[in-house]
């Protein structure tokens, strides 16, 4: 069942709430929600898209783009990773994450990013605008993401020529956000294939 959510931008006050969502969300008290302080002073040529969404006026979900580049063979170009997206467990399988999704793609649409990056389930955000990245002519920045896991969607201003390699800012790096270090749940994206 869908139930109605507002999706907005997220605000100062939101900040610990947003916390205790992704906390939430990933079963992680400290590495995500760390990562999302992290992006939201990371200096890019893009700011930080963060959205929540609220029911009764509570956060019970958040999703946040910030700056990367596609490092192409013509010249950089600047994209957005959609990392991370976090529904409270009282309201996944709502549709939250879905309309978070939506709401992003937009938004950086409406910004002129050509392409948007993220590690995730094929199943998952393949039925949501992405595809497989490698289909599409882009390069991994990591030997620990599972190939099936690496996708892109392509926005109104991408332009054919934009192929390369895709480039996590400092922040995903500095917070050990990229790729999998969980060999088993490594195989079972992997396998996905």
């Amino acid at each position: 069942m869908t139930f109605a959510y507002e999706i907005r931008p997220e605000q100062d006050q939101d900040h610990s709430a947003v916390r205790r969502v992704q906390a939430l969300a990933f079963d992680d008290p400290e590495q995500v929600p760390e990562l999302v302080d992290a992006l939201r002073g990371a200096p890019g040529a893009n700011a930080p898209i963060s959205l929540v969404a609220t029911r009764h006026d509570q956060v019970v979900g958040h999703v946040m783009l910030s700056a990367c580049r596609l490092d192409s063979q013509p010249r950089l170009v600047d994209v957005l990773s959609l990392s991370p997206l976090g529904v409270h467990p009282d309201h996944q399988r709502h549709g939250v994450g879905t309309q978070l999704i939506k709401a992003a793609l937009k938004a950086a649409d409406d910004r002129g990013v050509p392409l948007v990056f993220l590690e995730g389930s094929p199943t998952y955000y393949g039925t949501r605008g992405f595809q497989r990245a490698s289909a599409c002519g882009f390069r991994s920045p990591s030997l620990r993401i599972p190939d099936p896991a690496f996708q892109v969607a392509k926005l109104s201003s991408y332009e054919p020529w934009m192929t390369g390699t895709f480039v996590y800012s400092e922040s995903f790096w500095a917070n050990d956000c990229v790729g999998l270090r969980d060999p088993e749940l490594f195989a079972r994206i992997a396998a996905q294939d």
